[in-house]
Parts: structure tokens; sequence; C-alpha cells
């Protein structure tokens, strides 16, 4: 990864997921599924080689921030999306 990486956090409706792209390449993605009137968020994975760089934070909030724009809801299945929620507890309105 560059020194100053860009980082962008797209949603990516074909494979049903938020991925964080670094310097053009995906490095994880949380999953989203429709559910009963709100977004399920069961899983959430940023790839070995990108570990501890704070990019599961920077997904799952820029996530969050899309869904929040849409006027969506979620389901904090994903126990990560779960913990980032209860220490950012201004996205708690997001919960269904």
């Amino acid at each position: 990864m560059s020194e100053n990486p860009t980082i962008e956090v797209v949603r990516n409706d074909d494979e049903h997921r938020y991925e964080i792209v670094v310097d053009g390449a995906v490095a994880g993605h949380t999953e989203i599924q429709s559910g009963d009137g709100a977004l399920v968020m069961p899983h959430t994975v940023v790839d070995d080689a990108y570990s501890g760089q704070g990019l599961g934070g920077k997904l799952v909030g820029g996530a969050l921030d899309d869904i929040r724009s849409r006027g969506e809801k979620i389901v904090p299945e994903c126990s990560y999306v779960r913990k980032f929620i209860e220490k950012h507890p201004e996205y708690g309105d997001l919960v269904a």
C-alpha cells in the first residue's frame, strides 16, 4: 500500500455488498441483504494483506453513511458492525 493511498467505500449492488477500495484494489467488504424493511448486514471481512490499518472501521462507517443518505435501516447481524455501532452511537438510529 502506498504512503497516502486512495481509499473509497463503494456500494456494489451486483455483489450485494459495500467494498473498501485501496488504490484501485478491493481490500474488504461488508455484505448487505434485503430484509424485512431493512438491510441485513451479516458479515464483514478485510483481506489479511490490509489488516491492522483501520480499514474495517472506514468500511463500516462509509457503508453506514451511505445507508443513512438513502434513508435505509439496518439489521446488524455481523458482530463487527454491532461493535462499531456500540462505539459510535451516532449510528444507532440506523438500527431497525
